[in-house]
């Protein structure tokens, strides 16, 4: 039996975990089916919100700073109408404790978690890929494909989208699993032609043949996402993505295009978080839409609020184990059940299923002209509604 929680993953939020628990007094043990140091392409999760900047600076003395510096807060944010500019605003500098987000890329948010768990004394098994999950009485058997075994009073398992330790508890994911296309392209900066560092969403890009695409700045580099259509190959646009995306550029914008992929803007939560001692958390427990940043961010959420059951349970002596699942299933599923709706929102408005979502945007456009507001809507609409009343149901 090892001592303190197993966790399965060493993503973002399975480091996360990791590190509350050390921040907690427990010892912590992480399981990662990818060999030491392996890297992970492009830029994936770079939106880290206030609420995650504030988690991660309770989890390690100077881990939040240091993102901070290293990563970047927008200057500003427009949105565009059929090339038109609907909505502009430029953000005021603000004090690096101030931050109210960082965009940095998540394979360097990764390093930064995992340097720092190894000085908090988290130890990890490399190339570690979990296969079997049993059930004990009071405490969880991990066996890995290469015979490697591990037995814990607790298991948090942040395996992803594709969780092996949720689908051997048999437990389903609810949720549409149809999907909407999307490309990404991450293009590196070009000092040069810098591209202003401001988030920019264009409603039917007129040099994108009418695609609605979004291109978000982060440290180093810009995100752009191309939302396909119906009759689109999203595989063939991800693997040339020159050809579409330079004409986006300004002209003679000479930054690399360092990654390309192509998703589905999936909507899904998992009918139970916790099954016996093993708690689920970030993208094994649920899938969000990208925009609004959700999927990173709640999934660290529920490293803190995993993290905080299990330690409960020591705190409140035997027979505690049962209640603190049940809350954590019951508060984080509650939280998830609030994100996918708030996507789904994101999704019907991106989509503009029906012909009142069409006419609504039009008429936005036309007012925009002379109503701010109306621009401002157009700009608030592809993410999502924010709703503060549930500690992490946003983020």
């Amino acid at each position: 039996m090892i001592d303190g929680p197993l966790i399965v993953g060493a993503g973002p939020v399975g480091l996360s975990a990791a590190l509350l628990a050390r921040a907690r007094g427990l010892p912590a043990h992480v399981v990662e089916h990818l060999p030491a140091g392996a890297a992970k392409p492009g830029s994936r999760a770079i939106f880290l919100h206030r609420q995650t900047i504030q988690t991660l600076a309770a989890a390690a003395p100077g881990l939040a700073d240091r993102m901070v510096r290293e990563g970047l807060v927008w200057a500003g944010r427009a949105t565009y109408w059929a090339g038109r500019r609907v909505h502009h605003r430029r953000h005021a500098p603000m004090p690096a404790g101030l931050a109210p987000y960082v965009c940095l890329p998540q394979p360097r948010v990764e390093t930064l978690l995992r340097e720092t768990a190894v000085r908090a004394g988290v130890t990890f098994a490399w190339h570690a890929r979990a296969d079997e999950v049993t059930l004990l009485d009071d405490s969880v058997l991990v066996r890995a494909t290469d015979g490697r075994q591990w037995c814990a009073a607790f298991v948090v398992a942040a395996d992803g989208a594709g969780s092996t330790v949720r689908r051997r508890l048999g437990i389903r994911m609810d949720g549409d699993a149809r999907g909407h296309a999307f490309v990404v392209v991450d293009v590196a900066d070009d000092p040069a032609r810098p591209l202003p560092a401001e988030r920019v969403f264009h409603y039917r890009h007129p040099r994108a043949a009418g695609r609605n695409v979004l291109v978000v700045p982060f440290a180093g580099g810009h995100r752009v996402d191309l939302q396909c259509r119906a009759d689109d190959d999203p595989a063939a646009l991800a693997a040339d993505p020159s050809a579409w995306l330079r004409p986006l550029l300004p002209a003679g914008h000479a930054g690399e295009i360092t990654w390309s992929s192509h998703y589905l803007f999936r909507q899904a939560v998992a009918e139970t978080f916790t099954s016996g001692r093993v708690l689920l958390a970030g993208e094994a427990a649920h899938l969000f839409a990208p925009f609004g940043a959700r999927g990173l961010n709640s999934g660290i959420a529920d490293a803190a609020a995993a993290v905080d059951a299990i330690a409960s349970v020591g705190t409140d002596g035997p027979g505690a184990a049962l209640g603190a699942l049940a809350d954590y299933d019951r508060v984080r599923r509650a939280a998830a059940e609030r994100n996918r709706a708030a996507a789904g929102k994101a999704l019907a408005h991106l989509t503009a299923a029906g012909p009142h979502r069409r006419a609504a945007q039009r008429a936005a456009a036309v007012a925009a002209r002379v109503l701010p507001r109306a621009g401002a809507w157009l700009d608030r609409r592809p993410f999502g509604p924010r709703d503060a009343g549930i500690p992490g149901s946003l983020y």
